[in-house]
């Protein structure tokens, strides 16, 4: 069993892909998780083939694959069918449910005010193994959680170059996610 947060500290940029294309550059890239944000029914299973056979950590978000509800069927369905290692999610039963069995589970939260701050609290799922929040250049927010989050804080969203990787990481992320290609090479 990964030690899902030893692998986030130690690899702080997560490519996180829109299509296959970005797919095949973050399979030749240094990151060690990809963050799959596309798919469908049909070629779910391919997908996580490739990820599994470059050792890379593929975490499929489940509430974006095309022709797949997000419910304990599909989650059983991507258990026995892919090779995805986690799921992510925005919504907290998605993710209990992919706990269960035995995904690793990062939840997803926009941060687009401070009510959405203050409910981020009531709704963290405690069996997920990370947090996202987006956009990722939140800098006093992610100061602020990383000093009372216990689980690995991932920032996404409008990370456009070296300066935001820097100052998202000194903020107290412990990762970054993001479809820049650039940026998964540095």
């Amino acid at each position: 069993m990964i030690c899902f947060r030893e692998v986030l500290e130690e690899n702080p940029i997560v490519a996180a892909v829109k299509n296959e294309e970005h797919l095949e550059a973050a399979l030749e890239s240094d990151s060690k998780v990809i963050f799959v944000l596309f798919g469908n029914i049909l070629n779910i299973k391919d997908l996580s083939e490739k990820i599994s056979k470059s050792n890379k950590i593929g975490i499929l978000h489940v509430d974006l694959v095309e022709g797949l509800s997000s419910n304990e069927f599909a989650l059983k369905f991507l258990k026995e069918n892919t090779k995805f290692q986690g799921i992510i999610s925005i919504k907290p039963q998605v993710l209990r449910n992919a706990k269960k069995l035995g995904f690793i589970g990062v939840q997803r939260i926009f941060m687009i005010d401070s009510l959405s701050k203050e409910n981020m609290k009531n709704h963290l799922v405690k069996e997920c193994d990370a947090v996202e929040i987006l956009p990722g250049l939140l800098f006093k927010i992610i100061k602020e959680l990383s000093l009372t989050l216990d689980k690995p804080l991932i920032a996404g969203g409008l990370i456009s170059d070296k300066d935001d990787v820097v100052e998202t990481l000194k903020s107290g992320a412990t990762c970054i996610s993001t479809t820049k290609k650039d940026i998964w090479y540095m």
